[in-house]
């Protein structure tokens, strides 16, 4: 295929995406005055529940002006020669290709990084700030985004020049064996990602002696789960909004609860969540989720070698000198639509697991303290009561609280 055609297709999907998500979040918006179900009526006082509309709206436009600054200037860089200047730049440093292909991305990432900066430095301290959430420093913000670079640029740039490295020895099979790393990287950081990344940005402790834990104690042996590992860590550094997970395999997992949640949350609710976390563990989620993601990795790809070695690709994007680096990006774009398909798939998957979770933690716990934890929840984070069956069944991996509590109580 002619690359002025993949240019005109990649331009199509570009704009077809932009569309289709400002109609959804429209969709949306136009749901925020809804009533409120009958069963979540305890959730907000009127006050409160005027704050979590004024919440929804401001993020809304704010989200409206991002995701159009974002297209326009992925648009732009397309059909100005944006990646040709880029590429030129990345070429004038070396004539290695995995040097090229390096500073590269480099450049991109650190440029679209410092574009988004005030957006991102407004929606902390501006906007978080105005509804209460934001707890975090100017300082703490900016480490944060040099560790984020620092991270990218050790991990990102080793993994990319090892595939560059499997493209130069092996050529289009070079998928077998990135598809190799990537698996045992996922692996790897299933495994140690709470004991290795977490503690750059976070603290966590054990949590302390006491009824908490000899309640989750006695709930994990209960059930037959080996709980060795609770740990607490300090959410609230950054944000009041509350969240619990569930890391690792064997001796390395753990349950992760921040102190916001610990705060916000009397401690059978609490237990209730740990419950909800156990019901992904014992149902096998988590063993799903990391599989599907290695096979749908694993094919992507497979295709990707199909057309890495196709010239158009590169010149679809605008670069002269067809190369690994400039066919990622246009393939990237080009394999996005099949990327949203797997994600919607994922999603329906991912909400009907968190059901299986609850109905886990409602036979062997109970289920009205997992009720009114859900509740708090989404109090606390002023989250949407009424949101648009389209854009639920597009972007939640969760249900919408009015599904989770009636399937809770049913």
């Amino acid at each position: 295929m002619d690359s002025s055609v993949l240019f005109y297709i990649i331009i199509g999907i570009l704009s077809a995406q932009f569309i289709l998500e400002r109609i959804l979040d429209y969709l949306n918006s136009k749901r925020y005055q809804d009533p409120v179900p009958t069963e979540l009526n305890d959730v907000f006082d009127p006050s409160e529940y005027e704050k979590s509309q004024q919440y929804k709206i401001t993020n809304y436009k704010f989200g409206l002006i991002t995701s159009t600054f974002s297209f326009l200037l992925t648009i732009g860089f397309l059909i100005f020669g944006g990646f040709e200047w880029i590429d030129s730049m990345a070429r004038s440093f070396s004539d290695n290709p995995i040097v090229i292909a390096l500073v590269f991305f480099g450049i991109i990432m650190i440029g679209s990084d410092l574009l988004s900066t005030p957006l991102s430095y407004y929606q902390t301290f501006v906007i978080e700030e105005k509804f209460g959430f934001n707890k975090s420093s100017r300082k703490l913000f900016f480490m944060d985004k040099l560790k984020g670079w620092l991270m990218t640029i050790i991990l990102g740039g080793g993994i990319l020049a090892l595939v560059l490295w499997f493209f130069q020895w092996a050529g289009t099979n070079f998928w077998i064996y990135t598809w190799g790393v990537i698996a045992l990287f996922s692996i790897f950081m299933n495994m140690f990602y709470s004991k290795l990344i977490v503690p750059l940005f976070n603290k966590q402790t054990p949590l302390e002696d006491g009824s908490l834990k000899e309640k989750l104690e006695t709930y994990a042996k209960n059930v037959g789960f080996e709980l060795k590992n609770i740990f607490v860590i300090d959410g609230s550094k950054r944000s009041t909004k509350a969240n619990a997970y569930f890391s690792g395999f064997g001796k390395e997992k753990r349950v992760t609860l921040y102190d916001t949640l610990i705060n916000d949350l009397d401690e059978d609710e609490i237990v209730a969540v740990l419950a909800h976390e156990v019901g992904h563990y014992k149902r096998k989620h988590i063993i799903f989720n990391l599989v599907a993601s290695l096979l749908l990795t694993g094919i992507t790809l497979f295709i990707l070698s199909v057309f890495i070695n196709n010239p158009q690709v590169s010149l679809a994007i605008g670069v002269s000198q067809p190369s690994f680096h400039a066919a990622l990006i246009g393939f990237g774009i080009l394999y996005s639509p099949i990327s949203e398909i797997t994600g919607l798939i994922m999603n329906y998957l991912s909400r009907k697991f968190e059901y299986e979770a609850d109905d886990y933690a409602k036979n062997t716990f109970a289920a009205m303290p997992l009720v009114s934890s859900l509740k708090k929840l989404s109090k606390n984070s002023l989250s949407n009561l009424t949101p648009h069956p389209a854009y639920v069944f597009m972007h939640y991996s969760h249900p919408p609280l009015i599904a989770r509590i009636r399937n809770l109580k049913a």
